[in-house]
């Protein structure tokens, strides 16, 4: 099968694709023959892309962390999937991804994919929308009428965010560029701020909740538009290794979660959460995704590898 890996080399991490044996699924694995595949454009400069959960050197991982698909094959001791059945999730990061003809996962990684959807549209959800529940569901609690600030509100995880807090029946308020204010509102949130021309802390005060996308100077700037009882949620990967308690203790990585996955999926083939597609590229173009020239994107949403190029997003975003 095709694959992009990383290369091994003591220079800046590259994508090669190569040809090797497909997987077989193991005990308690899916065999997923991928048909698209979420792009997060850090993920070759972090640790579970070089290293194992021992500790151990990597080599030769391939990245791709989100997808859509169809199974190929049900190994042993699994029950509920079957062969032939339309999926969509992430895996562990320190998992081999999908940027990948075939990719190994587990039942409890993925939920059935929303039918009304493309493959390329699923593959662009799973890891935005996943983090954006369980930042603002699972850790901020968020309430119906409370306040949120949601930082990067036209980005991967943003427009999940966005349109999440406003489903739960929150006051949305969100930071974007110029080109994309209209965009932002469109999905939902009350109030857009233009973070290139304006200090959102001299517009808003007393938010209840921020979920931060952006880290560094926003972040820091964050700390004081918050009530004396809102809850900071932060993604930004620089954070990771904080040494302030309040930044370590609002910091977190999402994980894969299959029941949270079907919920999302129930919301993306009711029409109620809408993803968001930036670009698409076919696999041997992945590389292009990671140095950061595309030239084609509009800085909303995710972009997708179509690793089967029969299908591109079926409505304009």
């Amino acid at each position: 099968m095709r694959a992009m890996r990383l290369t091994d080399t003591d220079g800046a991490p590259a994508l090669v694709e190569e040809n090797f044996p497909q997987p077989e699924p193991g005990r308690g694995e899916l065999l997923i023959r991928v048909h698209a595949a979420g792009v997060t454009p850090t993920e070759l400069l972090w640790y579970p892309t070089s290293h194992d959960k021992t500790g151990e050197k990597r080599a030769r991982a391939i990245p791709g962390h989100e997808f859509s698909g169809v199974i190929a094959a049900v190994g042993d001791e699994v029950t509920g999937f079957d062969a032939g059945q339309e999926v969509y999730g992430m895996n562990d990061w320190f998992s081999d991804g999908a940027l990948a003809e075939y990719c190994l996962t587990q039942p409890s990684w993925v939920a059935p994919k929303p039918s009304r959807l493309t493959h390329v549209e699923a593959a662009s959800a799973p890891i935005g929308a996943l983090t954006a529940w369980q930042g603002l569901f699972d850790r901020a609690r968020l309430q119906p009428d409370e306040r949120v600030l949601v930082h990067g509100g036209a980005g991967a995880v943003g427009v999940f965010a966005v349109q999440l807090a406003r489903f739960r029946g929150a006051r949305v308020i969100a930071t974007a560029s110029a080109r994309n204010l209209d965009f932002v509102s469109g999905l939902g949130a009350e109030q857009v701020i233009d973070y290139q021309t304006v200090r959102f802390e001299e517009r808003i005060q007393a938010v209840d909740v921020v979920f931060d996308t952006v880290g560094g100077e926003t972040l820091r700037r964050s700390w004081g538009v918050l009530k004396p009882e809102g809850r900071m949620i932060t993604i930004a990967a620089g954070n990771e290794t904080a040494t302030d308690e309040g930044v370590k203790q609002s910091f977190f990585i999402v994980e894969p979660n299959h029941q949270e996955l079907a919920e999302i999926g129930d919301l993306l083939e009711s029409g109620r959460l809408q993803p968001i597609v930036d670009a698409v590229l076919p696999l041997h173009q992945a590389s292009l995704v990671y140095t950061g020239k595309v030239q084609q994107r509009h800085g909303r949403g995710k972009m997708v590898i179509d690793v089967v190029p029969q299908q591109s997003p079926s409505r304009p975003r």
